[in-house]
């Protein structure tokens, strides 16, 4: 099966109150022939959410209604699955942190072009197929990470990890004790041709650090290392416990 999804099987869920911009991006949208359906609101576009489960979000943050970021924290609530795509004004760091943390998957600062927003579209989409294969489950210490399922264990009891952190952790128990370059992170959990703030990449980690070491953490339970001006590693347990798959 292809790792390439075709655009007229993708529903989208525009959250846009601007008319100009919001045309703007339907139009060329389903000119590349995305399903899109259009909201003002962020009340109308959760509604429409919880209707027809969209497959992708883009999500302006300065709604009349609802903040962007409460809207974008609903979403991935309802939907772990669902690509959420900020597309805003807020240039400011704080705001590219918040609007990730709050599960966003990219955050685009307006004006966007529809050429860089299909773009990114292509490279999320790209993703999703492509991290349900898997030889089987990793295990690591305490750590059982079962790529096709997408299920994450630590101590045996499950934790719940956003799309992009379960990507990362993969990414990175792939090769346990390794030095993985910020760059390689980069281009394998998002896209070699990542258009975005590479912040993404410390929001993310941060929240995956918070979830391996809530309370089902051990001894056994792996821990990431910062390597400064390089990126990464994901350490063996002090125990000795190696890397088995399947």
């Amino acid at each position: 099966m292809s790792t390439h999804r075709a655009a007229d099987a993708v529903e989208v869920l525009l959250i846009e109150d601007d008319p100009a911009i919001g045309g703007h991006l339907r139009t060329g949208l389903v000119a590349n022939g995305y399903q899109v359906q259009w909201c003002r609101t962020g009340e109308g576009g959760l509604a429409q959410a919880r209707q027809f489960a969209p497959e992708v979000v883009l999500l302006d943050l300065g709604l009349p209604d609802l903040d962007g970021v409460e809207v974008a924290r609903s979403l991935r609530g309802a939907d772990p699955d669902v690509v959420i795509i900020i597309l805003t004004a807020r240039a400011d760091e704080i705001d590219i942190v918040v609007g990730l943390d709050a599960g966003a998957d990219d955050y685009l600062v307006k004006p966007v072009t529809v050429t860089v927003l299909l773009a990114r579209l292509r490279a999320h989409l790209r993703r999703r197929p492509a991290a349900a294969a898997s030889s089987g489950p990793v295990r690591l210490g305490d750590l059982v990470l079962d790529v096709a399922a997408r299920r994450c264990l630590v101590g045996g009891s499950e934790i719940s990890l956003r799309p992009k952190e379960f990507d990362l952790l993969a990414a990175l128990s792939r090769r346990p004790g390794v030095a993985v370059s910020r760059e390689d992170l980069m281009a394998e959990v998002w896209d070699e041709n990542w258009f975005g703030p590479t912040k993404t990449l410390d929001v993310t980690m941060a929240a995956l650090r918070r979830q391996l070491a809530g309370g089902t953490a051990g001894p056994a339970t792996p821990v990431i290392t910062t390597l400064r001006g390089h990126g990464y590693r994901l350490e063996v347990p002090p125990d000795g416990s190696g890397l088995t798959s399947g």
